[in-house]
């Protein structure tokens, strides 16, 4: 986890996907986030965090549901939403901590 530390730290916003494979509204949210990075570029970093294969990193963060997207930065959360975001709103909140 401290890879994942070191990446949230940092001065670009991170924007963490907690997910999992059997999720549907996840297989939403991906697409989603594809165009958000593409239109945001070197503004932030996102990740994804497969919540069955890191279950300490979901039960750190008190993941109660999947889809939950987090924003981070600095090491600080600045944003947390369970559930299908649509990227226009993501832009906007990403937009605000940058």
């Amino acid at each position: 986890m401290s890879a994942f530390q070191d990446l949230i730290n940092g001065d670009t916003p991170v924007l963490v996907d907690f997910t999992a494979t059997w999720c549907g509204p996840c297989k939403t949210q991906a697409p989603i986030l594809h165009d958000v990075a593409q239109k945001l570029g070197e503004k932030v970093k996102i990740i994804k965090v497969d919540v069955d294969r890191n279950p300490d990193a979901s039960a750190y963060y008190q993941i109660q549901g999947v889809p939950t997207l987090i924003l981070f930065k600095k090491g600080e959360v600045k944003w947390r939403q369970s559930g299908v975001v649509p990227g226009n709103q993501l832009i906007t909140i990403i937009n605000q901590h940058g």
